[in-house]
């Protein structure tokens, strides 16, 4: 006799048929996911055919493509053939869906077609959470992540590309006809079939010439000078290693402080983060439904309209003020060795003399203030330690105190930055481990906010019930 366990013969028959429900236990998290769409109001949100037409074949209902879709991404499912295999042979989806298989057009259709519902379905879930209490500490850490798009680099163009492809043709069609001028000096058989191989391979370096030349004239009329082929929403974007970027999306998120859930995002096609902090701070903020929040964030997002749009609504910025100071790399004074004294609208310069203002002007919409005093530099000690030039002058912004009220608190919270990098951090690496190597499955701005809202769904939900569990989920989504 056998010392393993014995599974039941594949050919006994029962003499009842087993409930499909025994197999799905109270804990499961599928159950989470039928609770949630079943207490959404599909009809407000947006989703079509929550009508059903009188006549023709019937459609689906909405509620179980979205479940079908829930239960996918939280279980790392993306792709519409793949949900629509596992729709006929997972138990717990044909638990969910009633044992009903949509084929994978259909599948992919719904997500397509109802992306703006699916994002407000998404975000109802954020309200759940606000809702149980879960947001204790006013205090969100934002970032921004790049996400790969479905577009190569050779299928992105720019104008600095475009012009080194262009030269590298140039250079190997003149290769070319030398090697074909060589060819036809010499009389024999294997020397014109090599000459036959070189005009075709200097026809198709021709056509690509053409080709490129077009490209160079689109990517000139194109608005960011960029162009992409196959998803044309995608742009190219540096990465944090040196010399390499990838062709994707800029994916910004807040996480709160708290249980470290994803309370406001977005997907942006520029590279740089320098003008979302405002708008991500008052997602947060209108999320959370707070008045005052704390956000911190990093260098990237310093930008001084920026935190002074924050300070604005209401919002405290911790952000790190990039060491931009040219006269600091050579090893003169930087700016931030100049006191501003407000009571006598001057700075004082690192040998003690005051730098009064005589002039203002306008760059770039910004309202500037130019300090100095020439006949202290004259003859100071200290002038070849801070400037080549006749005098010192030192550049002051209208809102400037703003940022020196943002260094105060940067100084007073220098485990500021430590904080961020826990809560913010973490959360792209789960999501990008979630979503593969390919990460974006679908193409276009639109598409692809819907497909990140959905991973940040999974997220948030898998959060949740690790932090309060399975059954009181279920029941505060029923309360």
């Amino acid at each position: 006799m056998s010392r393993f366990v014995q599974g039941a013969d594949r050919r006994q028959p029962t003499l009842l048929p087993e409930c499909l429900d025994d197999y799905v236990t109270e804990d499961c998290p599928v159950r989470v996911v039928d609770v949630f769409v079943d207490e959404l109001d599909l009809k407000s949100l947006g989703f079509e055919g929550m009508t059903p037409a009188a006549t023709g074949r019937p459609a689906y209902h909405p509620a179980m493509l979205l479940k079908l879709y829930v239960y996918g991404y939280l279980n790392k499912v993306q792709s519409s053939r793949r949900l629509e295999r596992e729709a006929q042979r997972n138990v717990e989806l044909m638990w969910l869906t009633g044992r009903l298989a949509p084929d994978h057009k259909t599948i992919a259709d719904f997500r397509r077609e109802n992306g703006a519902a699916i994002q407000a379905a998404c975000a109802q879930f954020v309200v759940l959470c606000r809702q149980l209490g879960l947001f204790g500490a006013a205090l969100v850490a934002i970032d921004g992540s790049k996400f790969k798009a479905v577009n190569t680099r050779d299928r992105n163009f720019t104008a600095y590309k475009v012009k080194r492809r262009i030269e590298q043709v140039a250079e190997h069609i003149a290769g070319y006809l030398q090697d074909l001028d060589t060819a036809d000096r010499q009389e024999s058989e294997a020397a014109e079939a090599r000459s036959g191989r070189l005009v075709e391979k200097i026809d198709r370096l021709r056509a690509q010439m053409a080709m490129l030349k077009a490209m160079e004239a689109e990517v000139e009329a194109s608005p960011d000078s960029q162009v992409s082929l196959t998803d044309p929403d995608a742009r190219a974007m540096a990465t944090s290693g040196r010399g390499s970027g990838i062709v994707g999306y800029n994916v910004q998120s807040a996480v709160e402080g708290e249980h470290h859930l994803i309370v406001a995002y977005d997907v942006v096609m520029t590279g740089s983060d320098r003008e979302q902090l405002a708008s991500m701070a008052a997602k947060a903020r209108d999320a959370m439904g707070v008045e005052a929040l704390d956000v911190l964030a990093d260098r990237g997002y310093f930008s001084g309209e920026e935190i002074l749009a924050c300070e604005t609504m209401g919002v405290t910025p911790y952000v790190p003020k990039p060491q931009t100071s040219g006269a600091k790399a050579v090893g003169r004074f930087g700016k931030q060795d100049f006191v501003y004294q407000p009571d006598q609208d001057a700075y004082r310069c690192p040998a003690g003399a005051l730098l009064p203002r005589h002039m203002t002007t306008v760059e770039k919409g910004m309202t500037l203030h130019r300090y100095w005093d020439r006949a202290s530099c004259t003859g100071c000690q200290l002038k070849p330690q801070c400037t080549p030039s006749i005098e010192r002058r030192v550049t002051r912004w209208e809102h400037e105190a703003v940022i020196d009220a943002l260094q105060t608190r940067m100084d007073l919270a220098p485990r500021a930055m430590r904080v961020r990098r826990r809560l913010v951090e973490h959360p792209f690496g789960t999501i990008k481990a979630w979503m593969g190597h390919t990460h974006f499955l679908m193409k276009r701005l639109p598409n692809v906010k819907t497909e990140i809202s959905l991973h940040i769904l999974a997220y948030n939900m898998k959060r949740v019930m690790a932090v309060l569990g399975t059954k009181p989920l279920i029941e505060a989504m029923r309360a």
